[in-house]
């Protein structure tokens, strides 16, 4: 599924986008949870979000190590990295 792009103003960081971030109304435990913590609330939050997209962008961009970030968890973030490199290499 696409997600629509959020149209809101750029800030000179260029994130903006964490205003309109579900995340920010939610418990932000359940973004990081201990280690083999669940996290689906977390991913839940992040599929209604109207901002998914940038959230993981910044953390791909930013090598997040930690946490739930546009959906997605530091293994599935390292996952995309690698299947995004091979396809530039291929």
């Amino acid at each position: 599924m696409q997600l629509p792009a959020w149209d809101g103003d750029a800030d000179e960081s260029g994130e903006a986008w964490r205003q309109a971030a579900l995340c920010a109304e939610t418990d932000p435990e359940a973004f990081f949870p201990e280690k083999g913590g669940s996290t689906r609330e977390a991913k839940r939050v992040c599929t209604g979000c109207p901002v998914q997209a940038q959230c993981l962008e910044f953390a791909l961009a930013n090598d997040e190590r930690f946490g739930i970030w546009g959906g997605l968890s530091e293994r599935e973030r390292r996952r995309l990295r690698s299947a995004r490199r091979h396809q530039l290499s291929a």
